[in-house]
């Protein structure tokens, strides 16, 4: 699949979401998957994903140290679309060896282990999530940090083996905030409390007018180390 990308990528120059997303819904069907952080642009991903085929497959990850408003969401976004939004925990026994080697919040100590807190409550779990998937759909948008400038339609997503689909790349946060009003998409109510990208709760701040999109997680780092490790490429 991996020699797919650039043809993928040509035949879909200027075709719009819901075109991108229902060939690949259909091309794929039974080996894609939308993972959602519940962020806003998955929250509109889901409506799509969602209308197009109510079987696909929609799931999230959680660390155990989400926000009250995340599970909320999950509740509500369930409820509204008559779906069952698949969920992934890490497993027990590596966050408590992790916990009782390095402390409960040892991601403050050093990139290092934020990165293995990362890999422990997110990677591992995305792995188990991939299974039996050819295709993941992602909520990535190209302006969101430095980190995603170069980030294409589709990409082949070496780490994992499959192809990545990014099928709101080219929309700015206006484009996304003006369909979830338009369309009355459930959404996290952090995003009205200065909140535009939501993760785990004690790496997750505010920002300040102004401020980068994403400079609210992981805000003691340097804005090239702020991924997670879920987009590494």
């Amino acid at each position: 699949m991996k020699e797919r990308i650039d043809d993928l990528n040509e035949k879909f120059q200027g075709a719009n979401v819901g075109e991108v997303l229902s060939w690949f819904l259909k091309e794929f069907k039974g080996k894609i998957a939308l993972s959602s952080s519940l962020g806003a642009e998955d929250q509109v991903l889901t409506q799509m994903v969602t209308g197009i085929d109510k079987e696909a497959t929609v799931f999230t990850l959680d660390t155990g140290r989400l926000f009250p408003e995340t599970y909320d969401l999950i509740h509500r976004t369930n409820s509204k679309y008559g779906i069952k939004i698949k969920v992934y925990f890490p497993e027990a026994a590596r966050v408590e060896e992790m916990v009782g080697e390095k402390g409960i919040n040892l991601f403050y100590e050093s990139i290092e282990n934020r990165k293995l807190c990362c890999h422990i409550r997110k990677i591992e779990p995305l792995k188990r999530a991939f299974k039996g998937l050819d295709v993941w759909i992602c909520g990535l948008r190209r302006d969101q940090s430095v980190t995603r400038h170069d980030m294409k339609l589709v990409e082949w997503d070496e780490a994992n083996g499959l192809i990545k689909l990014n099928p709101l790349i080219d929309w700015t946060e206006q484009d996304v905030w003006d369909y979830i009003n338009e369309n009355k998409v459930p959404y996290n109510p952090l995003h009205d409390k200065g909140y535009p990208s939501i993760g785990c709760q004690p790496c997750t701040r505010a920002i300040m007018e102004g401020e980068d999109v994403r400079a609210g997680r992981w805000w003691w780092e340097n804005p090239d180390t702020k991924e997670c490790g879920l987009h590494k490429r």
